[in-house]
């Protein structure tokens, strides 16, 4: 990758406030405690395919973990509003994640990306996944005639998505990535790294699959895996803003993994 299209710790940061993809995001602070009572309350939805019995049972002990992983207000007088992600905490995951990368590229690791927001974060997978692939791993796909949530599991890019009616889906389940998983122990292929984000991570960490992931503020799941160590990294992200403003963030993360980008 060209020097002069990385950008520089300070700059990332300032990208990332500039866009909204952390600084005061667009997930309100209503949405987002509405999100960690819910996990608090057992609803399974919220939990992203891990396993968390009975131990976040207590909503405040989700925002404090929040607030230090995420960045998120910590004061829960906050009720209503705006609320934020610490960008110095995002780019502190991705020097983590790169590390995993790093490790993977070294090793020839099979990998295995998926997203559940593909309008969001499809493009960042795609291009970590061409540049693992340049570098020598093998990036897995998923077998033909794989179907959950009434949908089928197709790949693109080398990335696995849910596809339903034409149009790729935004989910949170983990049922894609257990199908994707069953059928690869099946056939002996089993990844050595799972990229992904929503039920997709959160199903392979539960697995103890090495996972790193992507996770907005409003999905505590993930970063309670991460603190329990199911998952080894999640990053504090919005995952919704246009895919395009993702750039200089793939950008910083590939070229701290020492990754070329391929696409």
């Amino acid at each position: 990758m060209p020097h002069d299209t990385t950008p520089s710790r300070q700059s990332l940061a300032e990208h990332l406030i500039r866009t909204r993809i952390a600084g005061d995001v667009a997930t309100s602070r209503e949405n987002n405690l509405d999100h960690y009572r819910e996990l608090a309350e057992g609803n399974r939805y919220y939990w992203l395919g891990l396993e968390l019995g009975d131990r976040w049972t207590d909503p405040r002990a989700v925002l404090e973990l929040m607030a230090e992983r995420c960045g998120v207000v910590a004061n829960p007088k906050h009720r209503r509003g705006q609320d934020t992600i610490d960008a110095e905490l995002t780019i502190d995951a991705l020097d983590r994640m790169a590390v995993e990368l790093r490790k993977a590229a070294e090793s020839r690791a099979r990998v295995l990306f998926a997203t559940g927001h593909p309008a969001g974060m499809f493009a960042v997978h795609q291009a970590l996944a061409a540049a693992l692939r340049g570098a020598g791993c093998e990036i897995l796909l998923p077998a033909d005639r794989l179907y959950a949530d009434n949908g089928e599991i197709r790949h693109i890019g080398g990335v696995s998505v849910l596809h339903r009616g034409g149009n790729l889906m935004h989910t949170h389940s983990p049922d894609p990535m257990r199908e994707v998983l069953d059928a690869m122990e099946n056939e002996g292929q089993e990844p050595d790294l799972v990229v992904a984000d929503h039920g997709w991570a959160g199903f392979a960490g539960s697995q103890g699959i090495d996972t790193v992931g992507f996770a907005d503020c409003n999905d505590p799941a993930l970063f309670v895996g991460e603190a329990e160590g199911d998952l080894t990294v999640t990053v504090p992200l919005d995952d919704n803003v246009p895919p395009h403003l993702y750039d200089p963030l793939t950008a910083y993360l590939l070229a701290a993994a020492g990754l070329e980008a391929r696409i």
